[in-house]
Parts: C-alpha cells; sequence; structure tokens
C-alpha cells in the first residue's frame, strides 16, 4: 500500500485535536505536525532484502483500517519509587516542559521513517521517567494493556549524572478487536556515569500488528542494558539500538522471542560505537513453530574514533517445525583498528541426539522436546538482571510450550 493513500486518511485536524487534548506548546504540535507531513516522503522502516525478496513486507499493512488515531483507548499503570519522577505525558507536558523540549526526538528522529513519524504524529498516551542526580531507583512499572483499534505510545527516561534506573514495560492486549496496531517509541537518556536497564515484555494479541523502536543514548561511563522479549502480534517490526556516545560507555541488547502459528517477528539490534573504550554485548535466542518466521538483524559500528572498542554478538534460532523459517543477518562494520568484536548466528532444530539419549532415559518424547527448549532460552534468561521479567518470561514459554501440547 504507498504512503499517500495511509496519508490521505489522516489531517491536521486530528492532530491538532490530540495535541489540544494533551495541552500541548506549540512546539511540540509543529513538531507533530512537521511529521505528519512528512509521510508523503518517508520511506517504511529499513528491512533485510535479498534479490528478488524482502524479508518482512510493511507495505501491506492496511493503516487506513488499522489507524483511528481519536479513539485511542487503554489501561495504563505507570508506577516507581518516591525519588523517581513517573509521569504520564499529559503530567510530564505540564510539569517539565523544558526536560521535554530538550530530549524530545533528539535519540530517535521523528522522522527516521514513515512508522516514527505517524507515531510522532498520533501519539497520545506516553510515559516520562525522570531520575534526577544520583537517586538510585528500582521498580519503575510501566504496564499498557491496549483497548482500542491502534493504540500509539511514547516513553522518554531521562536519567541524570551517577543516577540508576530499572524499568520493566508490558503490553497486552485487553479489549480485542479484529486486527489492532500498537506503536511504542522509546527514547533512553543516560547522563554521566549513569546505568538503565529497561526490560520489555510484548504480549500482545496474535491478530496485533506492532512496531517498536527502543534507542538509548549513553553518556561518560554510562550503562544501559536492554532487554526485548516478543511473544504477541502476528506481525511485529522491533528495533532496539544503544549509540556509545561517551567514553568508557558500555550496552547489553538481550532479545528472546517465541514464535508459533503463523506469526511473524523482524527483530533488529544495533549498536554504535562512537566513542573511546566502549563495550557492547547484543545476546538474542528465539524459536519458531508452525508456519511462524523470524528476521534477525544485529550490526555492530565501530565508528574511527572508537578507539579499544569490544563488541561481541551472538544469535540462536531453534526451529521446531519443518515449516517453520528461521533467518539472520549478522553485521560488523568496523572503521577503528583498535577493535576486539566478533559475531555468530545460528539456526537448527532439537538435537536428535539430545532427544534419544532424553527419551532412552524413559523421559517421554514431548516431555524432552520442552526441556530442550526451555534450556535452550536459558542463556538469555541468565542475561536478564531483573527477576519479575526474568520469570515472567519463563512463565510465558512454559505456558506456550503447553498449549502445543
Amino acid at each position: 500500500m504507498s504512503t499517500t493513500q495511509v496519508h490521505a486518511n489522516l489531517t491536521d485536524e486530528q492532530v491538532r485535536e490530540i495535541s489540544d487534548g494533551l495541552d500541548e506548546p506549540e512546539w511540540l504540535l509543529e513538531t507533530r505536525l512537521e511529521a505528519l507531513e512528512a509521510l508523503d516522503e518517508l520511506d517504511m522502516p529499513a528491512v533485510i532484502r535479498t534479490p528478488g525478496r524482502d524479508w518482512t513486507n510493511l507495505h501491506d499493512l492496511d493503516f487506513e483500517s488499522l489507524v483511528d488515531p481519536l479513539n485511542a483507548a487503554e489501561d495504563k499503570d505507570q508506577v516507581g519509587p518516591d525519588e523517581v519522577e513517573v509521569l504520564s505525558w499529559g503530567e510530564a507536558v505540564d510539569a517539565h516542559e523544558d526536560l521535554l523540549r530538550e530530549h524530545f526526538g533528539s535519540v530517535i528522529d521523528p522522522q527516521e521513517n514513515y512508522l516514527t513519524a505517524l507515531s510522532t504524529a498520533l501519539f497520545s498516551t506516553g510515559t516520562v521517567v525522570y531520575v534526577p542526580e544520583g537517586v538510585a531507583a528500582e521498580d519503575v512499572t510501566i504496564r499498557t494493556e491496549q483497548n482500542s483499534r491502534s493504540l500509539f505510545n511514547y516513553t522518554l527516561v531521562v536519567a541524570e549524572e551517577s543516577s540508576s534506573v530499572t524499568i520493566l514495560e508490558r503490553q497486552s492486549t485487553g479489549a480485542e478487536q479484529d486486527e489492532q496496531y500498537y506503536s511504542g517509541i522509546v527514547e533512553v537518556v543516560a547522563g554521566e556515569n549513569s546505568h538503565v536497564q529497561y526490560g520489555s515484555l510484548q504480549n500482545l494479541s496474535e491478530e496485533a500488528y506492532n512496531f517498536s523502536m527502543k534507542r538509548g543514548d549513553a553518556d561518560t561511563y554510562a550503562t544501559i542494558n536492554w532487554v526485548e522479549a516478543n511473544l504477541g502480534t502476528q506481525l511485529t517490526k522491533s528495533g532496539v539500538s544503544t549509540e556509545l556516545n561517551g567514553d568508557s560507555s558500555e550496552t547489553q541488547i538481550v532479545g528472546a522471542f517465541y514464535g508459533h502459528n503463523d506469526q511473524h517477528f523482524d527483530i533488529d539490534a544495533k549498536v554504535w560505537h562512537k566513542a573511546e573504550h566502549t563495550t557492547a554485548d547484543l545476546v538474542t535466542r528465539g524459536v519458531t513453530d508452525d508456519v511462524a518466521r523470524s528476521v534477525y538483524e544485529g550490526v555492530q559500528d565501530v565508528g574511527r574514533e572508537a578507539w579499544d572498542t569490544s563488541s561481541y554478538q551472538r544469535e540462536n534460532t531453534l526451529m521446531l517445525s519443518d515449516e517453520s523459517e528461521a533467518d539472520a543477518s549478522p553485521k560488523l562494520i568496523i572503521n577503528n583498528h583498535d577493535t576486539e568484536a566478533s559475531h555468530s548466528a545460528t539456526v537448527g532444530q532439537i538435537d536428535a541426539e539430545d532427544l534419544l539419549y532424553m527419551t532412552s532415559r524413559g523421559v517421554d518424547p514431548r516431555s524432552a522436546r520442552n526441556m530442550l527448549v526451555e534450556g535452550f532460552f536459558v542463556p538469555v534468561l541468565e542475561e536478564v538482571a531483573v527477576d519479575e521479567l526474568r520469570e515472567d518470561l519463563e512463565e510465558q514459554i512454559a505456558l506456550r510450550l503447553r498449549q502445543r501440547e
């Protein structure tokens, strides 16, 4: 579907109504209107292409029927400890306009692609997490239950110098429509010597389409660690990335997905090493079953000034059926010779010898297979530092395996 058809369904008046409802300042309305106007010129997010084939086709999305910007409905919890401000978007506009003006759109360009611009123009809900200097905070929770055909969500995290915060975000579906569209943009600004952990568990309806983009900007000695778990939707396009802009900054991106039925997951993880002594670790594990399909792209980009870089990437996909598909495209882009880097990706099925060993020891085939799948996820689960998220994910994996039986 061409972008002009989609754009024809949206108007300046709709955008103004959303902005007015949130009592936004003029500069924010202008940013929204510029994003709306840019839709005609922007492309869909980049997908991996090989001759004659796009690995993920975003152009088939019927936005005209999916996007209903003035009827957004959700059930949202956003809570945190007293020393951290966890604000709805409307509250943040009222209390922290200067903070928003400085940081909104500073990590992810609102016009980076068609879907970021669509989200910028139409988002009506969101969360701002502000962690003051020196504050150490756990247990910030953001739970979004979608109850409308479309929902556009924006999250901004600002962690000041020498602060730390752990955030756990969940998306689920409440009132199911035939098909739904969920869009989530997350920007993380990590100040000098700060530490941000951001975990996300996406478990939307399998009738839903999901576009999410999360990106962090790490200052000197800052750490940004991501956990990205995808279980729901019929199509997910997910991007998680960190710009290591400060010397001695670090990032870890942990990914997990489990696709069954005809689900399609397009997952990408990226790190840009832009400063000296930076470290990155990208580790993803996923399972595909039935006729599900996964596409993974991992990029480690080492810049010219990024002396003494350490960058590692591992991606493994386990296919439980002959009809499921999995593709992986890890990439190293190195412009500085003072770099230690590696990347690997594997796609395969359950080891027949492992299965035979377990069944010969009296374990029934179904239980043996389930134990091997659970064991396959262990290296990723061990990297999840947020206990609640790890336990949630283990529970969801076990539930999906039981559904198989």
